[in-house]
Order: structure tokens, then sequence, then C-alpha cells
């Protein structure tokens, strides 16, 4: 039993060690070491994206991501957790990011059904989800902030006008209002028309 934990423990050392080492060679700058955590990490996060219910699709852009935020935070890397142990972290926030383009690109759809003959030619059939999302993520930029925080928990986040009558405090008929405004602002601005708000 004790051999076993021994042993176990040593293991453990030995792949910390090599981590260590290969992340050290990485913030030093050595290009084959980033070549070496790529080949290493890349298959890992790839599938663990999937599992997280990322399109195949999208899998390879959103990996892709992962890696750019690795290659530029990993000097801040402490160590303080297995590298695999942050490489998960950085995968579930992508996978979040991934899952509101999509959501974006959904409500964009339902505000502009593509293909209609009034959508314009800034909203073009066949508009990929990504830049889709991109479109409205800047129109809701744009938005005047009480009405984006309406339009947002009730058409992204699924909430109900009495939970959103609590979180931003007014009265159930003011978030119906500010609703019915933010759609209109939403739209005006994913068509470049000028839309007067209250």
């Amino acid at each position: 039993m004790e051999i076993g934990i021994g042993i176990d423990a040593g293991m453990g050392s030995a792949v910390e060690d090599v981590q260590e080492d290969l992340v050290a060679r990485c913030v030093a700058g050595e290009r084959d070491a980033w070549r070496d955590l790529h080949r290493s990490y890349y298959p890992v996060a790839a599938a663990f994206l999937r599992k997280l219910g990322i399109r195949e699709a999208e899998a390879e852009d959103a990996c892709q991501e992962v890696f750019l935020q690795v290659f530029r935070y990993l000097p801040r890397f402490e160590g303080r957790s297995d590298l695999k142990t942050w490489l998960y972290r950085l995968c579930v926030t992508q996978a979040g990011r991934v899952r509101r383009r999509a959501q974006l690109a959904a409500a964009l759809h339902w505000l502009l059904p593509l293909g209609g003959p009034q959508i314009p030619p800034s909203v073009e059939p066949g508009i990929s989800e990504v830049e889709a999302g991109r479109r409205i993520q800047a129109a809701l930029d744009g938005m005047k902030p009480a009405h984006r925080v309406v339009l947002v928990l009730y058409e992204l986040e699924g909430l109900s006008g009495d939970e959103i009558r609590r979180i931003v405090g007014c009265p159930v008929a003011t978030v119906w209002r500010r609703l019915h405004y933010a759609r209109r602002e939403l739209t005006a601005s994913l068509r470049g028309l000028p839309e007067e708000t209250k």
C-alpha cells in the first residue's frame, strides 16, 4: 500500500517536473517548446470542447482561441494547478463565449430573418454565425444600457418579466416598455437606421 502511494507520488512529481520545464521553456521563448506544448495539449483541448457541446465546425476556431489565451497568459501561469486543469478552465470560458455568440446569432436571425426582402445589404443571406454574432454584439454595445439589460435578460438569458423586474428594480410594465424599445433600437442599429429611443 505505502509502496503504491510512493510510486504514484513519484510519477506525479515527474509529470509536474516535465510540465514545469515545458512551461519555463515556453516562457523563455523557445519555439520548439511552444510546438511541443501545442502538439501535446491541442488534442486535449479540442476533445474537451467537443464534450462541452461545441460543434465540430466550431471546435477548431474555439481551440485556436484557447491557445491564443495560453500563449498570451502562460507567463502568468504560477503552477498552483496542473497545466491541464488551467487549460480546461480556458476551454470552459471559450465554450461559454461560443454559446453566447450562437445565442446572439439566433437572436439576429429572429430579429431579421435572413433572406427576407427587407434585409439590408449589411445582413446577407448565408452569413456565418460568428459574423452574425459580431454584428449583433456591436449593435448591443451601442444600445442604451437600460434597454440592453432588459433585452439580454429576456431574449438571451430567457428570464421572465417578473424576474427581470426584480433584477433591474422597476415595475414589470417598464420592463415590457424597455424591451419594446430595445428591440426597435437593436433592429434599427442592425439595419443601419437611426432610431429614436425613450
